[in-house]
């Protein structure tokens, strides 16, 4: 066997941060201090490891000193702390109305999956996505003006389109805030969504009023598209997901983001 020295391209504040959420989680529960195999910030180190690098699990058990079980159960525990600081979608639209952003930017996008065996009443393959060619879960995510993500939403199966996810999950608690001067934007997969949820026109030959609304849309909504990049190139782990865990490790991924927003 080689042993060698590795770097985590994570910031360390990112790291000390998540110990101290671990250490207040273990002392919330009620687990008695020194009793684990681990302490948090090997834990939290564990997890990292598996969000940035996707790291292979027996990897993370052996460095760690865990059974392969234990360290399952440390990853999933660290997800749910994660998970548990990410804000919910009226705290960020309270955010954006008080620190008056111009628009938010709101886009879906499939996380891959391991086929599940699930039909719809059709009999239709209930976790594929037509669109992708893939099977994977509809991730909604709400970016600010600058294109970074700030909210993102419960999983849907991979046959749901972007406009019926949004309708389920987001866009109730956005007519309210385009009525107050806060406008969403999005791409033509949402037409029909609502007053107050920018959609540019389909069709071609266009009218130079339309086409300049689109080209001022699609303008606009640039710096949107980088959202998904931001969640999905940065956290390595999330290529390929269960469908049951899709939500929570999405939702601590963004919370990663953000502490590290600024960092890279």
């Amino acid at each position: 066997m080689i042993t060698y020295r590795a770097t985590l391209d994570v910031p360390a504040e990112t790291l000390r941060r998540l110990t101290i959420w671990l250490v207040e989680h273990r002392r919330r529960i009620g687990t008695p201090k020194g009793s684990r195999a681990a302490g948090p910030r090997a834990q939290a180190l564990l997890v990292l490891r598996w969000f940035r690098d996707d790291t292979r699990m027996r990897m993370l058990a052996r460095d760690a000193g865990l059974p392969i079980s234990t360290a399952y159960r440390y990853l999933h525990e660290g997800i749910d702390v994660l998970a548990a600081q990410a804000p919910d979608l009226h705290q960020v639209l309270r955010q954006a109305q008080a620190e008056g952003w111009s628009h938010l930017d709101l886009d879906g996008t499939l996380i891959e999956t391991d086929r599940v065996a699930a039909k719809k009443e059709t009999g239709n393959d209930l976790w594929y996505s037509g669109k992708h060619k893939k099977h994977g879960g509809n991730v909604q995510i709400l970016c600010d003006p600058k294109g970074f993500p700030v909210w993102t939403s419960p999983v849907e199966p991979g046959s749901t389109h972007d406009i019926s996810a949004a309708r389920a999950h987001v866009l109730p608690a956005l007519y309210p805030a385009a009525a107050a001067g806060l406008p969403t934007l999005t791409d033509k997969g949402y037409t029909g969504a609502g007053i107050g949820i920018q959609v540019p026109a389909k069709g071609r030959n266009l009218a130079p009023d339309t086409a300049t609304r689109n080209t001022l849309l699609t303008a606009l909504r640039a710096l949107g598209e980088r959202g998904n990049a931001i969640l999905k190139t940065r956290w390595t782990a999330l290529r390929r997901l269960c469908p049951g865990r899709i939500g929570d490790i999405i939702a601590a991924a963004l919370v990663l983001s953000t502490l590290e927003r600024g960092h890279y």
